[in-house]
């Protein structure tokens, strides 16, 4: 590292703690945070940040938006949990409101993003027996090279990152992975029978925000169609207006089979995710086949209808794709050679590092931290730049100035 950091005395206990009692598993920035409200976060040395990485999209409505907070405050002080060997009074309340925001018969109500990718594959693998006819024990999900769905072992064992699976194995079968925005390595994947799924991301965002190109999500609904395959869209990160959209299919009019959200269904405050479908997939898996302790919790389902009544009551989906052009658009205007890339939708973005230095990416993020800005690099040489949904233009204009400055900066190293 070459960057010089000011980390105060106060700053470095708590980084200490975690180093002496926690796993280390993440590589954070020093930086020690206590507050949030809207865009920004606040340090424990009361230090102001803009959050440009938004809890990687779960906090889309900003950070403790009064009206989540309050729906969870209320509903914390009646009923938590109950588990589902009993009913609760919100639970067909939050089944009824979700599938009826989405346009689907039935949702399955999980925690985790990535319990709720496995839930798709579960379904996607019960349908691919109980409806589609495959011989058992032989279905396969066509997955994409450089996805990002989860780290649990069924999940990274169709991940293409080392760093995720070295040591990890053995892995968990049935997956075949293809380019990602490849509709013809698609059709050639296709021609294998056993194929049950295709499982994507509309847009790669750990890969470092990858979008593809247009009539790429028409074409899979397409292919899918022509051979009885699912489409299993995982809009956990791209989904709930992120992109400028409800969910980043909606700009393509493509409606999936399974629908997996996560994320900023809670608005940030506790994991909720979903899995959406139709009957004919969802009815396939009984009782005592797929559960969760905490899915579906009155406190979560509480939460989650008020922060998706927040997208729309403030409508989000519009802010994101208009700040989202205005971002992009002064981004390219900086007069840098340390940015080779711009590229996005809505308020999902990311800048590809031209340097000398590996570890530019990194150096960058430790000074636009100094300058008022929170990014974490990913894959190396790209840094994500995904501001909770309610930024404005005065706040927009006034990131991108923290962000040249520190471009500049770059040259010192």
């Amino acid at each position: 590292m070459n960057t010089t950091l000011a980390v105060t005395a106060n700053t470095q206990q708590y980084i200490n703690l975690e180093d002496k009692y926690g796993a280390h598993n993440y590589h954070p920035l020093p930086v020690v945070l206590k507050k949030g409200e809207g865009v920004f976060l606040y340090d424990v040395d009361d230090k102001r940040y803009y959050d440009f990485l938004s809890g990687y999209s779960a906090v889309n409505q900003g950070h403790c938006h009064p009206k989540i907070v309050a729906a969870l405050i209320e509903q914390a002080q009646k009923l938590t949990l109950t588990s589902r060997a009993f009913h609760s009074n919100l639970l067909g309340e939050y089944e009824k409101y979700i599938t009826a925001y989405f346009g689907y018969d039935k949702v399955l109500p999980m925690n985790t993003g990535v319990e709720a990718v496995e839930t798709a594959i579960k379904l996607c693998r019960k349908w691919a027996y109980q409806v589609k006819g495959i011989a058992a024990n032989e279905a396969k999900i066509i997955v994409c090279d450089g996805n990002f769905h989860g780290r649990t072992i069924n999940v990274i064992s169709f991940s293409s990152d080392s760093t995720a699976k070295n040591n990890f194995g053995p892995f968990t079968a049935g997956y075949t992975s293809i380019p990602h925005n490849d509709l013809h390595a698609l059709e050639k994947a296709l021609q294998d029978k056993n194929v049950a799924a295709f499982l994507f991301e509309p847009i790669q965002g750990e890969a470092g925000v990858v979008v593809p190109d247009a009539g790429y999500f028409k074409g899979i609904r397409n292919l899918c169609d022509e051979y009885n395959v699912l489409m299993v869209a995982d809009e956990i990160q791209s989904g709930l207006a992120r992109t400028g959209k409800m969910l980043a299919c909606d700009h393509e009019d493509v409606r999936p089979d399974i629908l997996i959200l996560g994320k900023a269904l809670s608005g940030g405050m506790l994991p909720v995710s979903a899995v959406l479908c139709d009957d004919e997939i969802m009815m396939t898996i009984k009782p005592g086949e797929h559960g969760s302790t905490y899915g579906g919790n009155p406190l979560a389902c509480a939460v989650a209808i008020t922060a998706l009544q927040v997208l729309k009551d403030e409508n989000l989906s519009a802010n994101a794709e208009a700040m989202g052009n205005l971002l992009r658009s002064e981004l390219k205007k900086l007069n840098t050679p340390f940015v080779s890339v711009v590229r996005g939708m809505g308020l999902l973005n990311a800048i590809v590092i031209k340097h000398k230095n590996p570890d530019a990416a990194w150096e960058l993020c430790l000074i636009l931290k100094e300058n008022g800005l929170l990014a974490k690099p990913t894959h190396g040489d790209k840094i994500r730049f995904a501001p909770p949904l309610i930024i404005n233009k005065e706040q927009v204009m006034e990131c991108v100035s923290i962000i040249a400055k520190s471009l500049q900066q770059l040259n010192n190293i």
